[in-house]
């Protein structure tokens, strides 16, 4: 019998997603369920879905829920994460602080300012809690879904030596828009995916065996497909390779597109882009959930809690699967630089094909990126060192250092200006950041 931990049960639709995926596999009808969040509503509501899911499925699985991660982590087999450290009212600072100085950012949870504070939030939280996963589930594995994903990872791979992962949609994603824009199967598609997180670049993909570029970039050309993603196409029509992550994503991670006002309205207001406002569309969306999640909740269980049984799409599920014995599974996954790509920096975090089956992850060698893919994945990858450092260290001044180097920031500001924006970034989050003795820069 399997025990499967969700640390930040209370992000609802991805927790009832997972567990009805996790249940559908013949190895894990009978696991324990173990639901862990620091917010007691939420994780009765999560308690009481996943039951529903359960009966429903007349599984002989066992539901557990706790505020206590140390109860949910014992004896577990897998941990799936999904935390966010620090409410909404600091998190819109991330967003607010560097739109003051002129740093446009659009979604603000991976990358850049508003990403690198994430992470300094969030780091100690995940550290902790693969330091209780050596204690109480030491062969466990951890998946995690928490963004920034390259830095949080990197900071636990550091830090633990606890089997781990971390999961994004964004490589799947991408692979089945290209095959729809060149009207291929998925099934007929076979692809090599491998860079950093939110940056990985298709470096082969391939239609019933031939090379299907030269199609993707024909259906490039006809304007309902570029207009859909206008950053992604820009970069792929200039660099060659076709990245993964949405183009409001991507249009925060280089210097192209957001460093001016007539830019942003050039390539950031159509498709998923979104549209630049006074708050970026993830941290509106956000605050909309936060006013919204009880109501919507509430309905669901009104209308008779709807959902479908059938296996979704989550790669989590297909891993736990896979390391509890059942079919080996191939997804993209977040793992240390062991010589996978040989042209970015050795232990950093990458996103490159894993093989996970009985034995746990297998990553699976690369080689060299395109030089110019590899020039700005080094690029993001030596502003992320320099953020995990600061995290791990409480050093101040790295933080500024960090941002100083992120692209889209260095494209606006002076030195002078992102070290007085860092400053303001730090204070505000002062009691969000205990690893830091002091905040002086």
């Amino acid at each position: 019998m399997a025990k499967i931990a969700f640390i930040g049960a209370g992000s609802l639709g991805f927790t009832r997603g997972l567990v009805r995926d996790l249940l559908t596999f013949p190895a894990l009808r009978d696991a324990t369920i173990a639901l862990m969040d620091i917010d007691k509503e939420r994780l009765d509501f999560a308690y009481r879905a996943v039951k529903t899911i359960v009966e429903r499925g007349k599984y002989p699985a066992k539901v557990e829920a706790t505020l206590d991660r140390k109860v949910a982590l014992k004896g577990a087999d897998a941990v799936c994460c999904t935390i966010l450290c620090g409410e909404v009212g600091v998190w819109r600072y991330d967003i607010e602080i560097p739109k003051k100085y002129g740093v446009d950012t659009n979604v603000g949870d991976t990358r850049g300012p508003s990403g690198i504070f994430r992470a300094l939030r969030t780091i100690p939280t995940m550290v902790s809690i693969c330091k209780d996963m050596e204690r109480y589930c030491p062969d466990a594995l951890l998946l995690n879904y928490t963004n920034p994903m390259a830095m949080l990872c990197r900071a636990m791979q550091r830090s633990s030596a606890i089997q781990l992962t971390g999961l994004c949609h964004s490589v799947q994603g991408t692979a089945e828009m290209l095959a729809d824009w060149i009207g291929a199967k998925m099934d007929d598609v076979t692809y090599v995916c491998a860079g950093i997180n939110h940056q990985a670049w298709y470096v082969e993909y391939k239609h019933k065996g031939q090379d299907a570029y030269p199609a993707i970039r024909k259906a490039v050309q006809r304007k309902k497909v570029y207009n859909a993603e206008l950053v992604r196409n820009e970069m792929f029509l200039h660099l060659g390779y076709y990245v993964t992550e949405s183009s409001g994503h991507n249009s925060e991670y280089n210097w192209w597109f957001r460093k001016r006002p007539d830019l942003i309205k050039q390539y950031c207001t159509t498709g998923t882009n979104w549209n630049p406002g006074e708050y970026a569309y993830i941290l509106k969306e956000y605050l909309r959930r936060e006013k919204a999640w009880k109501k919507e909740v509430k309905e669901w269980f009104a209308q008779g809690a709807p959902i479908s049984l059938e296996r979704g799409h989550e790669y989590a599920a297909h891993i736990v699967n896979a390391r509890m014995g059942g079919e080996p599974f191939l997804f993209n996954g977040n793992v240390p630089n062991t010589g996978l790509i040989s042209n970015l920096p050795p232990d950093v975090c990458v996103e490159v094909p894993v093989l996970a089956n009985k034995r746990g992850l297998n990553a699976i060698h690369v080689g060299a990126l395109p030089p110019q893919c590899a020039a700005l994945n080094n690029v993001s990858v030596a502003v992320e060192e320099m953020a995990v450092e600061a995290a791990l260290t409480g050093d101040p001044t790295l933080v500024f250092h960090a941002i100083a180097y992120d692209p889209l920031t260095a494209a606006v500001l002076s030195l002078a200006e992102i070290k007085q924006m860092t400053r303001e970034m730090l204070q505000q989050n002062r009691k969000h950041l205990p690893q830091f003795k002091s905040v002086k820069i």
